[in-house]
């Protein structure tokens, strides 16, 4: 063997030596009582797993891989697939979780009051903390049900600006600081697609519904790059304990845009995320012209929009074919005016990306539906996957048109059992007949993503997972659960918020289930969640969450 020979086998053996080492250093973990769904969507249970860096390799071996392998003993611990909210508000959890939070006030005092306590904590110190943010009121759990108004935010604080944003952030509740700041007096009128709400003297009364928030909060100062960060490592610390792996988050900036590609390029983001770019943003035809943003690792995929259709049920700003029953001259309200939803339509599939439309009123699902069905004749090629966000209340004869048209319903269990004790009351008991309908949308074919809304709600899976075999609230109430019929299994709630959430964020061949040459994205919890009581569903804590193969949290 000449010299020239020697060399090439001698780097040949190396390469081979470097690919043999590499293929035995994996991470087994047995002793597992594991659940996944597997290709085709049925529940599979397992025992062990293997993967090798970000990679699974073998489920159910008969015995432990050979080489240099991590071995995990799991004692018997439940294993599930890592947890995917299908709808929620990345930064502005961040931003909830370092704010005032007025969720669950007994009353419009109790909600001042912790405002009061906030500001006593927090003295001010910078322009950036002059003006007083919180999230979390609703009305419909104080004893007046009545909308809250300037003179109690008035009585205690008058020197700063208050926004406090409804539950749903359909609405914000200001002092009247905020509405001079923001020139708002009896003359100012309501803007498309919103309300400046005035009581019976024409004067504002502090409460600036959907649109009609813009007013004050484009006043708010803006994010910086430093301050973003800040609400991530938030988000990221609260939501990897809850067993969250993935977020599709529902509308993002220009600025938010560019800083999660920053993130992403330098390896800091902590679970994947979907992004929805939002259509409101100045620059959304720029992003558009861009194209599909996929990272190699799967961390960032940004390739939908999210477009605003109407408000919220909650403050009569969900937009309605029939008035509001407790409100007989309001039909809600559409942010985005009906004559620009065909452009909006256009723009957005002739783009190649998919649309998520918020609709929550049966009038704006129905736009959605017609618009959709229009423009698919127009871009036969982009037909898949768009989505409905929400699809809270839809006319029964629209629904199967979701499965025609192969819309998915991007849905939140929670917000049934929130809203049980208001629905009723809006729109009455007929319309329910079509109100968070998972088990119909199921029954008829349709692929249901799962979320939360966070933080509109909780950003707990495990609430989503039992309110929606249950239909009951925190308290397990009403004993048979509100609109029984509507219940799904626990199997199809799991696969809501896993394979379906992947599903329609085209991610199904990579995550959302524990499969062969699917990444290792899995989460350990404390109870076996198919066998304990489905009131204790609610309560289950995650002991661990595994993302790419890495443990990136643990109790």
């Amino acid at each position: 063997m000449n010299p020239a020979q020697k060399l090439i086998a001698f780097s040949i053996s190396v390469i081979l030596l470097t690919l043999s080492c590499h293929a035995v250093s994996l991470t087994f973990i047995e002793n597992v009582k594991g659940y996944t769904l597997n290709q085709h969507g049925k529940l599979i249970t397992f025992s062990n797993i293997a993967f090798e860096d970000e990679f699974i390799i073998g489920m159910n071996l008969k015995q432990s891989p050979q080489g240099i392998v991590t071995k995990i003993d799991a004692q018997g611990k439940v294993m599930l697939p890592g947890l995917i909210d299908a709808h929620g508000h990345i930064l502005g959890l961040g931003q909830n979780l370092m704010e005032i939070d007025v969720r669950g006030s007994a009353s419009e005092q109790e909600a001042v009051k912790s405002v009061l306590e906030f500001v006593k904590s927090h003295p001010s110190d910078t322009e950036q903390t002059q003006w007083l943010f919180g999230r979390g009121w609703n009305q419909v759990l104080w004893p007046t049900k009545a909308f809250p108004s300037k003179a109690s935010l008035d009585d205690v604080i008058k020197d700063r600006p208050v926004v406090l944003s409804r539950v749903d952030g359909h609405a914000i509740w200001v002092n009247s600081l905020a509405l001079k700041l923001a020139g708002i007096d009896a003359n100012t009128p309501s803007p498309a697609g919103g309300e400046i709400v005035k009581d019976e003297n024409g004067q504002p009364t502090g409460l600036l519904i959907d649109n009609a928030e813009y007013l004050v909060t484009k006043l708010l100062p803006k994010s910086d790059k430093n301050q973003l960060n800040q609400q991530l490592i938030a988000a990221s610390e609260h939501l990897l304990s809850l067993g969250i792996t993935s977020v599709h988050d529902a509308g993002i900036s220009k600025q938010v845009y560019d800083f999660y590609q920053q993130k992403a390029n330098a390896g800091e983001l902590k679970f994947r995320i979907y992004a929805m770019l939002a259509a409101t943003d100045p620059q959304i035809d720029e992003m558009l012209a861009i194209g599909h943003i996929n990272t190699e690792d799967q961390m960032l995929s940004i390739r939908s929009v999210k477009a605003y259709g109407d408000g919220a049920l909650g403050s009569r700003g969900a937009a309605l074919i029939e008035p509001y029953s407790d409100d007989t001259d309001n039909h809600g309200l559409l942010v985005t005016p009906q004559e620009s939803l065909p452009e909006l339509f256009s723009k957005v599939l002739g783009a190649n990306f998919q649309l998520n439309f918020h609709a929550i009123g049966d009038r704006a699902n129905r736009l959605a539906l017609q618009n959709f069905a229009k423009t698919f004749k127009v871009f036969p090629e982009n037909v898949e996957r768009h989505r409905v966000e929400h699809a809270q209340v839809v006319a029964v004869d629209d629904i199967p048109l979701f499965k025609e048209l192969n819309i998915i319903p991007s849905m939140q269990p929670t917000h049934a059992t929130s809203d049980m004790n208001m629905a009723e009351d809006r729109i009455g008991k007929a319309r329910l007949k079509g109100a968070y309908a998972w088990e119909t949308f199921l029954k008829q074919g349709s692929r249901i993503a799962f979320g939360s809304d966070f933080p509109v709600e909780l950003a707990n899976a495990f609430h989503g997972l039992h309110a929606a075999v249950t239909r009951q609230s925190g308290e397990n109430v009403p004993m048979q659960g509100w609109i029984p019929e509507e219940k799904v299994s626990l199997e199809n709630a799991l696969r809501g918020f896993t394979l379906d959430a992947a599903y329609a964020a085209f991610q199904d061949d990579k995550i959302g289930s524990l499969e062969v040459g699917k990444r290792a994205d899995f989460i350990v919890i404390d109870r076996d969640i198919f066998t304990v009581p489905q009131a204790d569903i609610r309560s289950t804590q995650v002991l661990e969450t595994w993302i790419n193969g890495k443990q990136m949290f643990t109790r």
